[in-house]
């Protein structure tokens, strides 16, 4: 299965990173459990204050995307869990990462399917950039 997202984020998420690779940390029953993590990242637009990525989790960890975006210093506009406290963020109700596409094969039979921006996500991406 090959999912593909798409997150506006804020800051300018550098050019030349490509992968992200993480150990995330959760608590299961107060274990600490650690797994590693690895997503594919490709900034499709950026400025000062706001970037467009693409990202493809090779992983697929509960919060994987939201996370790593957090420890590069860019987190998910909306995302109200994973921000940084010192950054001055853009209030908005919706967690600005978007389920794109996913492509699987069952039987020797590929499936593609592709979704649209909800209209809020739209709008934003048109507005800030």
């Amino acid at each position: 299965i090959h999912k593909t997202y798409l997150a506006l984020t804020h800051g300018k998420v550098p050019k030349k990173i490509k992968t992200l690779k993480s150990n995330l940390t959760y608590f299961d029953n107060k274990k600490k459990i650690t797994q590693s993590a690895l997503t594919h990242i490709k900034v499709l637009k950026s400025n000062e204050a706001y970037s467009y990525v693409e990202l493809n989790p090779i992983t697929g960890r509960k919060h994987q995307l939201r996370k790593q975006l957090l420890e590069i210093g860019n987190p998910i506009i909306g995302d109200n869990k994973y921000y940084n406290i010192n950054t001055r963020r853009l209030k908005n109700k919706n967690l600005m990462l978007h389920a794109y596409k996913i492509k699987f094969m069952i039987n020797n039979v590929k499936f593609n399917f592709m979704a649209k921006f909800n209209k809020d996500f739209k709008y934003l991406l048109e507005t800030i950039f």
